[in-house]
């Protein structure tokens, strides 16, 4: 009974968290669906062109980084493994940005190809798609779980997850390399 009084603080905060974890996934989703449902880029005179580049190395980078922490953490170097998951973290999220903005001002990329390489392209493309939606609240409740010291709970969604975040960030690069063939 006394260690249910004192799990309580923590079941408020994992509770809030998990709200507010929603909330911030569902405006991400909604911000990447309103940006991909419109009918036409309001052009202009900003070019962005660059940033699909941009974008293709973040995600190559957070690959490098999520392989390097998982290494890391298996050989108990702790330190090295929070460096790496951050600096992954950190460049998903400048690959967000980059992506919105890219598709907001220059709208969608379309795949030039067709036959089986157009059947390959939208497969990857479509898994890759619905994974990627796990990945802002995936990282959150990974970090969450970490900057708690919820180790053990990290480990267990980190099975899960890790793989998915990985899936992501390879395939955006290879989608890359598909467009740009």
């Amino acid at each position: 009974r006394l260690r249910l009084r004192q799990n309580r603080p923590m079941e408020r905060a994992d509770r809030t968290f998990f709200m507010w974890n929603a909330a911030v996934s569902t405006v991400a989703v909604a911000i990447i669906g309103y940006i991909l449902g419109r009918d036409a880029a309001p052009g202009g005179s900003i070019d962005l062109s660059f940033v699909p580049a941009l974008n293709a190395t973040c995600n190559a980078l957070a690959s490098v980084c999520l392989v390097t922490g998982w290494v890391a953490i298996r050989r108990k170097a702790v330190q090295f493994h929070r460096l790496c998951m951050v600096t992954a973290l950190a460049m998903s999220a400048i690959f967000l940005v980059g992506y919105l903005a890219y598709h907001y001002v220059h709208g969608d990329t379309k795949y030039a190809g067709d036959g089986l390489g157009r059947r390959v392209y939208l497969t990857v493309l479509a898994s890759h798609v619905i994974l990627s939606i796990t990945v802002v609240p995936g990282a959150l409740t990974s970090f969450y779980f970490a900057f708690t010291k919820q180790f053990e709970r990290h480990r267990r969604f980190n099975r899960i997850f890790l793989p998915i975040w990985l899936y992501v960030s390879v395939t955006g690069v290879a989608i890359y390399f598909m467009l740009r063939g």
